[in-house]
Formats: structure tokens, sequence, C-alpha cells
């Protein structure tokens, strides 16, 4: 193999090679593996920009103070319908979950709630909470900030002033498929990019401008000219990335500010802001407005509506969203990932400044690979 081409990797493998990494890092074993299968879930679902490609990165955060292992939600405001939560500056994928399970449990008590939760670290791949909420049976919407990352141009500007402010929203599905919507209001995710940088997928026409506003594909325009032995920092670059549709895109990117970073109190994105996520969550039980109309039939019956549509190119079906991540779920959980060599390089520097040696890396992210 060159040093060049990708790494195929397990999940069961790089979930192990990642927490360990992360409790050698100084976490304990159980938030450790949390971190670890978070991201390669997201890997598993097809979006290998939210995967483990962040481990450098999510490294750097807690050894400069962004981030810190260890930590626990604190319930700031607390009724039966609502919670305002702190993340302490935890790890999403722990003090996420325990929010996010916060506010399921509330409205499977109450029938809907409303979450807001403040200061957490990086939330990952937000679909994955609207995922959880879809297995406890519950509808919900997701709006979210990142008050650190100033990426992505709005509406006609040529300069910075928002975040990539995901939003999902899930359908739960009693007799199928969920329903998974997730999406950044940037054209891309920052970290499609990053995996562009990194030898990946290269960034779509649009996605970028550079110093003077102009189109780009160049991933240098966020980053800035690539230094050996340091992480990428999106911060960095001249350009900037774009909203999706326009005005449409860069609106919802405003609302997911306000939302996510004014209401909650975690705060919006500007200049010299902490790496911290912002969130603000509802949840609904179905069976608070299904009167004998029947939600569950509906939802079956038009998801498989329009999954029946004459299809423009037979050989690409209609799907839903939340397809794609079935299918990719579905290969990638029988025949691992590609990891890409820029990605798979840092990881292995990452290990090896933990006291892991490239051997033994290598062997355990790849077992169980033909």
């Amino acid at each position: 193999m060159t040093s060049d081409q990708p790494t195929r990797v397990s999940a069961d493998g790089m979930t192990r090679l990642g927490a360990d990494i992360f409790e050698r890092a100084g976490a304990s074993a159980g938030e450790a593996h949390a971190i670890s299968a978070n991201l390669v879930n997201s890997n598993l679902n097809g979006h290998d920009s939210h995967g483990v490609v962040r481990i450098p990165r999510y490294l750097m955060w807690e050894k400069t103070g962004n981030l810190a292992f260890g930590q626990s939600a604190t319930v700031v405001a607390d009724a039966d319908n609502f919670a305002l939560i702190d993340g302490n500056r935890g790890f999403g994928q722990v003090v996420g979950a325990e929010a996010v399970d916060i506010g399921i449990a509330k409205a499977k008590a109450n029938g809907v709630s409303i979450l807001a939760l403040r200061n957490a670290g990086h939330l990952g791949r937000i679909g994955f909470w609207a995922e959880r909420a879809c297995d406890a049976g519950l509808v919900s919407v997701s709006f979210v900030n990142v008050a650190h990352s100033m990426l992505v141009a709005p509406f006609g500007a040529a300069d910075r002033r928002v975040s990539t402010a995901p939003v999902t929203i899930g359908v739960v599905n009693p007799d199928g498929d969920d329903f998974i919507l997730d999406f950044a209001t940037s054209m891309v995710a920052e970290g499609k990019v990053m995996v562009a940088l990194r030898g990946g997928k290269p960034v779509p026409e649009g996605a970028l401008i550079d110093g003077n506003g102009q189109p780009t594909t160049d991933p240098v325009a966020l980053y800035g000219e690539p230094v050996a032995g340091k992480v990428a920092d999106p911060r960095e670059g001249p350009g900037a990335l774009t909203t999706f549709g326009e005005h449409k895109g860069s609106g919802l990117a405003l609302a997911c500010e306000l939302l996510a970073g004014a209401l909650t109190g975690s705060g919006t994105t500007g200049p010299g802001k902490k790496t911290h996520n912002g969130m603000f969550s509802v949840f609904l039980k179905p069976e608070l407005l299904d009167d004998g109309h029947g939600f569950a039939g509906a939802v079956s019956e038009y998801i498989n509506f329009v999954r029946n549509a004459r299809p423009r190119d037979a050989d690409q079906p209609v799907m839903i969203p939340g397809d794609p991540e079935r299918r990719a779920r579905a290969d990638r959980t029988a025949n691992g990932f590609d990891i890409p060599a820029g990605a798979w390089n840092s990881i292995l520097d990452a290990g090896e400044g933990l006291g892991y040696t490239r051997d033994e890396m290598i062997a355990t992210a790849t077992r169980h690979i033909a």
C-alpha cells in the first residue's frame, strides 16, 4: 500500500482504536468509547466529514482547554416541558446524549418538551440526535450553532459572519423507515472541506469563495496554507463557505444563530468565541396530536408514495432523507470504510504522540478486514 492510498478499516477496529487514543489522552474508558463510537457511527452513515477525521482536532481542542474530559451536563432551569442545560465544555458525544435524553424523557412523560443546550462540545452529526428521538418514538426538530466557527458568508457577503448552523428534523415512522433530515445551512459542512484538504472527495462548485469573494474549489481558501505538524484550522483561511439556496439558506442560518446561540445563552457566532455548540430542540410524542386520524399509517403511506415516483435515472431510485445513510450503514458495517491517506496519517500522528506505535494502530483499526 502506497502512502497516498486510503486505508480500509473496520467499524469495531476503528472504534477500539479511537477509544484507546481518547483514553490515553485522559478520558475515562466509558467516555472514550462514547466519543469514538459516535465518530465511527458518522463514518458508517456515509458522513466522513463528522467521523474519525476529527480525532486530531478533538485532541487539540482538549489540549487548549476548549474541551474537557470528565464533564457532565448541568440542569440550569427545569420544568415539566422544558430544560435549560449547560454542557460545561464537555465532549458533545457525552453531554449531548445526557441533554437529549432529558428532552426525550420529558416529551414521553408530558407529550412535548423544549430543550435548550449551551456550552457543549462539538455535537457531531446532528442527525444522530434525531435518530435517537425517533428510536424513542418521537418527532423532533433541532437547530444548532457553533459560536467559534465563523466560517460562512451570509448571502451577498464576502466576509464570514455565521457558523455552518445545522438543522435536523426527525419524524418517526412506526410502520417503516424514519424520516431523518440533517443538513448544514452552508452548501457543504466544514468537515467535507477538511476531507478534501486531506485528499478525499473534492469540494463541489459554488461551496467556497476566496478572500476576494470569488468562487473557488481550493480548500486552502478555508484553512490557509497547510503547515507540517499542525492541525488545520478552518478559521485561518482568507475565504469562506457559502450558504445553500442563496438567501434561503442564509436566512435559516441566522435563525439557527438566534435560536441555538442567543436564546440558549451559548452565544452567537463571532470572533474570539469559545469552541461551543448551542442547540435548541423540540421533542413531540405524536400520539399527543393523533385524534384517530392515523399518524403512523399516513407517514408510511406518504413515504412509500414518494419512493414510488418515477426516477429520472433508472439506476438511482427516489429516496427520502435517511435512505442514503441506511444504505451506507449496511454496506460499511459489513465491509468497513476507507480513510483518506492524509486523514489517516493525522490520526496515526496523534496516536504516536500518546505512545501508540503505527503498527499497533494499523493492526487494531484494520482487524476483520480481508
